[in-house]
């Protein structure tokens, strides 16, 4: 219940896949995101609670007060990305444990003292694979959850490795069978992974609206040949093509006005990846934010252009695939007047923000009236091991968290749920749209 058991938790945590830089490396179904699943599960078997393990692998750990009563979720994820941070999902998993823990000791004091039971049970998920470093796409277990994805075709992505994410997770035990809660609201406190809520000096940001996001899958094919024997005018080299589409997705933002829209490619890989041959094939992955839908479609049009030049001016092909399209996520006004009535009741300076990452509330925002909360990240680092928020940040952060916890298990937001939440998030856009294919056949 205390401020330092939750922190001596979360560093306990901390230490499982740690780097020698301070960091985490425990990726979706390895080993490491193994034994930080068999912590959450120890934890809830020690305060008697009932775990459910479902079919892509999401865990929850489960509080009931109400027989037959549908669930408040709280929670995040517990996996990382290679090389990344300890607070990043962690933190708001761990939280939720506490949380619930909080929770559950003010009902059984408000039931002995003559009480009705909770409108709402509550329970505690982690999320499998949020990051998507290693299966993609990112927030995979959330959107199965919320039936914004496949579960068959989930469980058959496959890794770079050729490990599907069935495989992976029954290889760690926690490919399960069980049934999922059914659910009334969700709540997720999170680090904010940028530099907003530490300039202002404020404790809590209540997220009001998520940024637009459009993903393109690129292909870049040319013609495996010998890096010695082969003349530089004979060669299709994908490499070389493929440099230049990152750069392109790097430059496309000097299109648009400062901070509009950011963009990056974050992975490549190529083939047959030997220093003495020219590579045949790169594929990689660009990402664009906005908080214009309008800017977005305009750099990716800008895009299309220029990567057909460049196909064009090598003799390849390129193969363009949208796909991991977010619409712009608006939260409940009544979650975010009830993130500030907490933090006025305890203290804490609060602001409302927008969030440019995607989080599993995103996903869960579609179908039930949710809550997402931000606190400080220092220097605004994130995914990578120089990530950190302060402890005192952290217990801050969960003493919002159980208040928000506790007024929605009795009610609060869910009732009002409907109309203002449906009219407040935007239709989902198309999981996959059309190929852009540019240049010469493919080889």
């Amino acid at each position: 219940m205390s401020a330092e058991t939750f922190l001596a938790d979360f560093h306990h945590v901390a230490t499982i896949g740690a780097t020698p830089a301070s960091g985490v490396d425990r990726q979706a179904a390895t080993a490491e995101d193994k034994q930080t699943r068999d912590w959450f599960a120890g934890f809830a078997a020690d305060h008697g609670w009932e775990v459910r393990v479902d079919g892509i692998g999401n865990m929850f750990a489960l509080l009931e007060w109400t027989p037959g009563a549908p669930y408040v979720l709280i929670g995040s994820h517990l996996d990382s990305q290679p090389l990344g941070g300890r607070f990043d999902g962690a933190y708001g998993v761990i939280a939720g444990l506490h949380a619930a823990e909080r929770v559950d000791l003010r009902v059984a004091e408000a039931l002995q003292a003559g009480a009705d039971a909770p409108r709402h049970n509550l329970a505690v998920v982690n999320w499998f694979n949020e990051e998507g470093g290693r299966f993609a796409p990112s927030i995979m277990g959330s959107s199965v959850f919320a039936g914004l994805m496949d579960e068959s075709r989930m469980l058959a992505v496959k890794d770079l490795a050729g490990t599907t994410v069935a495989e992976a997770l029954e290889a760690i035990g926690y490919l399960g069978t069980d049934a999922r809660p059914e659910v009334a609201g969700y709540a997720e406190i999170h680090i904010e992974q940028g530099r907003i809520l530490e300039r202002e000096g404020l404790a809590l940001g209540a997220v009001d609206y998520s940024w637009y996001t459009q993903k393109l899958d690129i292909e870049v094919l040319g013609e495996q040949s010998h890096t010695g024997a082969t003349a530089m005018a004979d060669r299709h080299d994908a490499l070389v093509a493929a440099s230049k589409v990152v750069l392109l997705v790097h430059d496309v933002t000097g299109k648009f006005e400062e901070e509009a829209l950011v963009s990056s490619v974050g992975q490549l890989t190529l083939e047959p990846n030997s220093p003495i041959v020219v590579a045949r094939r790169v594929h990689l992955v660009a990402d664009l934010r906005s908080a214009s839908p309008e800017i977005v479609r305009q750099a990716r049009a800008s895009l299309l252009e220029d990567i057909a030049a460049i196909a064009r001016e090598h003799d390849i092909r390129i193969n363009v695939n949208d796909f991991d399209i977010r619409d712009i996520q608006y939260y409940p006004e009544d979650g975010l007047e009830l993130t500030e009535k907490v933090a006025a009741n305890l203290g804490l300076g609060i602001r409302r923000i927008r969030t440019m990452a995607g989080h599993d509330s995103v996903a869960m925002n579609r179908i039930v009236p949710t809550v997402m909360m931000f606190i400080p990240s220092v220097d605004g680092v994130s995914h990578c091991e120089r990530e950190f928020t302060t402890d005192a940040d952290m217990v801050a952060g969960l003493d919002a968290l159980s208040g928000v916890a506790w007024e929605m298990v009795n009610g609060a937001l869910i009732g009002a749920e409907s109309a203002e939440h449906d009219a407040g998030v935007l239709a989902s856009g198309p999981a996959v749209s059309g190929a852009v294919a540019a240049g010469a056949g493919a080889r």
